[in-house]
């Protein structure tokens, strides 16, 4: 007679495990990252090879002397958490500053918990408020792109104002958005990258590659990501149509800032979103109107990290909301 061994779940068990999901996004990553360097050049490497280097020190110093755990460096966690976190910053920012965003967002946001799975912010976008906070002038410097496609000191780089930047300062000035559309990048530029912005958003198409790949690649639903965009899109579009000259077109919304990088990469992370289709679904809802909120009436002229930060929150109480059945449980109708 054989010994009966009941461990606990999963008991089914895909093809997919942490490593081929994480080298997967990776992947998707390339696109953005490529032309995050074509246009911001030098700045952009060095910053992304920082920003790298030290989220996967600080979790091996982390996991190896502190937690005297296994070391997990190698499951890929930690250097999309730095790709995730230096697509968020600007071209120009300085080192060291990056090298502290990458501290608090592997030590505080995701080594506090117990490390990967156990978080319940997504680290690169605590990493980032941190830094937006702490170094509000540093983090608002945008570099305009091909400026500093050279060896040139990052210092002596050309700055201007991001397209949500000038929309939302000239709004509050009380100017018409027909005179302040001018002024910005066109549709065009917004979707190939040739924009001032954070290193990982300014390429729409590099991002929606990506995104395609990851959804081809089941790493991701279309959940989140449609109802993030859509709800931005019906919310903005909404309010366009009440008022043309105070409130940006929906095409604008999506294509300018960090909504697309957001919706595709950061609040669809496994560990922060939530298990459910309809959790997804409330989520992703949940991100596109905390984004038009605070980009329409906020201090900010940017709210995607803000949003997916928020509902990061309310993941365990969708998940408790949305709980599937368990099996043989008896449903009371009426």
């Amino acid at each position: 007679m054989g010994i009966l061994t009941v461990s606990g779940s999963p008991h089914v068990h895909g093809k997919q495990d942490v490593k081929k999901i994480m080298r997967g996004v990776i992947i998707a990553l390339i696109p953005a990252m490529l032309v995050s360097f074509w246009f911001f050049g030098i700045g952009a490497i060095v910053l992304t090879l920082t920003a790298v280097a030290s989220c996967m020190l600080f979790e091996f110093l982390i996991q190896k002397y502190f937690l005297k755990g296994k070391v997990t460096i190698t499951d890929g966690s930690a250097i999309i958490t730095g790709l995730l976190l230096a697509f968020n910053v600007p071209s120009s920012l300085p080192i060291w500053q990056m090298i502290i965003g990458s501290f608090v967002a592997i030590a505080i946001a995701k080594m506090t918990y117990g490390g990967l799975g156990k978080n319940p912010f997504n680290p690169a976008l605590v990493g980032r408020v941190f830094l937006l906070i702490s170094f509000p002038v540093d983090m608002t410097t945008w570099p305009i792109p091909h400026a500093i496609f050279s060896t040139a000191p990052v210092a002596d780089a050309i700055t201007g104002p991001t397209a949500l930047g000038v929309v939302k300062e000239g709004l509050m000035k009380g100017e018409s958005l027909s005179q302040l559309m001018s002024n910005v990048p066109s549709y065009t530029d917004m979707f190939i990258g040739n924009i001032g912005g954070s290193l990982g958003e300014i390429s729409g198409l590099a991002i929606i590659l990506g995104g395609i790949y990851m959804l081809i690649r089941k790493i991701i639903t279309w959940h989140i990501p449609a109802t993030f965009i859509g709800s931005t899109v019906i919310f903005t579009g909404i309010l366009w149509l009440i008022n043309p000259e105070k409130f940006a077109d929906p095409v604008f919304h999506v294509l300018a800032g960090g909504l697309l990088l957001g919706a595709l990469f950061m609040a669809t992370d496994m560990v922060t979103s939530p298990m459910s289709a309809k959790g997804m679904i409330i989520f992703g809802v949940g991100c596109g109107v905390l984004t038009v909120l605070i980009r329409t009436w906020g201090a900010y002229p940017e709210g995607v990290s803000f949003a997916i930060l928020l509902m990061n929150v309310c993941t365990p109480l969708i998940n408790k909301a949305f709980k599937p059945k368990k099996f043989g449980e008896v449903v009371k109708n009426g």
